[in-house]
């Protein structure tokens, strides 16, 4: 059995979406067990999931609100239902916690509660987003770190392919690099800095490196894997969704003018329909908080009950397999890449922003 810790009063909605989405979860997922963590009063007009023989309510008498600053979260909220579903991770009661709350509360939580692994310095958000191949190409990091060093993009690639691994199989995903252009010479001091050190790690087995890639291949799904800094990987996040949405209102209303269209629709509507699933952002919700000592998923704060259903999942798939072994294990394989003893000598002559 593997078993979720789950923050139901985070998110926009709280349990009104997460409490439903734990009910479809498991009947889908009969090896799975939840500790329902929150406001034990707020079950009671759950009976569906309260009765439920692999649900367990652990009580937490706090909340994180979505507006919440940091440090408010966590230290003053230490009794919060975010904390408490990620210290069951710690006490070894959950093999995964998954949350809809603020973002940075969650990464701070995390690490504060859960510390990082060895060889890490800084956690990353990754998720998937549609591409044109019809997968999802895996993209971080989303947000925790807007500035980061090519050490740090180096150990976010390490992690993808690990994420990317546990989750398809493939045990050599291929991974890009962000930046302006595919020339070796374009791009800041650090991105340069960070593609001699990709390049250094596909040398030594530790990558498959596919090179410096462009915006536009997250969604051509170039590469299974896009590194980029915090800043520009949820700038990029954020315009997928609203372009996403675009799309389908565009479509909507295009369809709905007059007769003649109407019934274009009725025979285009199993393309249309596969056509919007594709582009369905609640289909890839779960961000994976890479490089902690347990596993953290972030869903969307406005997800609904399918959206944060979709993050149960992805917690429970990296549980089931070992995406945390993946991780230590890639990451220890890795780690003399990023020791100063060992690193090339082109880069001597490269400065450090």
């Amino acid at each position: 059995m593997i078993t979720i810790a789950v923050d139901c009063m985070g998110g926009d909605v709280g349990p009104a979406v997460t409490l439903p989405a734990c009910a479809a979860f498991l009947a889908s997922h009969p090896q799975a067990q939840l500790l329902l963590v929150g406001k034990p009063e707020v079950f009671r007009a759950w009976p569906q999931v309260l009765n439920n023989v692999r649900c367990r309510v652990v009580p937490a008498t706090e909340v994180v609100g979505m507006d919440d600053p940091v440090e408010v979260a966590l230290r003053r909220k230490k009794d919060s239902s975010m904390r408490v579903a990620i210290q069951q991770v710690k006490a070894g009661e959950a093999q995964a916690a998954v949350s809809a709350g603020n973002t940075g509360a969650l990464m701070a939580i995390a690490r504060y509660v859960l510390k990082t692994l060895e060889g890490i310095d800084r956690p990353a958000i990754a998720t998937q987003m549609p591409n044109a191949r019809g997968g999802a190409t895996t993209v971080l990091d989303l947000g925790a770190n807007v500035d980061c060093s090519a050490e740090h993009l180096l150990q976010f690639a390490v992690m993808g392919s690990a994420l990317v691994a546990a989750a398809s199989g493939r045990q050599e995903p291929t991974v890009g690099l962000l930046n302006v252009g595919e020339e070796v010479i374009k791009g800041s001091e650090v991105i340069k800095k960070a593609g001699i050190l990709l390049r250094n790690a596909a040398n030594t087995g530790d990558l498959n490196f596919f090179g410096n890639i462009e915006g536009d291949d997250i969604f051509k799904g170039t590469t299974d894997i896009v590194v980029c800094d915090g800043f520009v990987g949820n700038v990029a996040l954020k315009a997928s969704e609203g372009l996403a949405s675009m799309v389908v209102g565009v479509m909507r209303e295009e369809f709905s003018r007059n007769i003649f269209r109407k019934i274009g629709a009725i025979f285009a509507y199993p393309v249309l329909s596969a056509f919007k699933h594709r582009l369905d952002h609640r289909r890839y919700n779960g961000a994976a908080l890479l490089g902690l000592q347990g596993l953290v998923f972030k869903s969307h704060g406005s997800a609904d009950a399918f959206a944060f259903e979709q993050a149960l999942g992805r917690a429970y798939d990296a549980a089931q397999n070992k995406l945390l072994d993946n991780v230590r294990d890639r990451i220890a394989h890795a780690k003399p890449l990023i020791s100063p003893e060992s690193l090339p000598s082109e880069l001597k002559s490269i400065p450090t922003l």
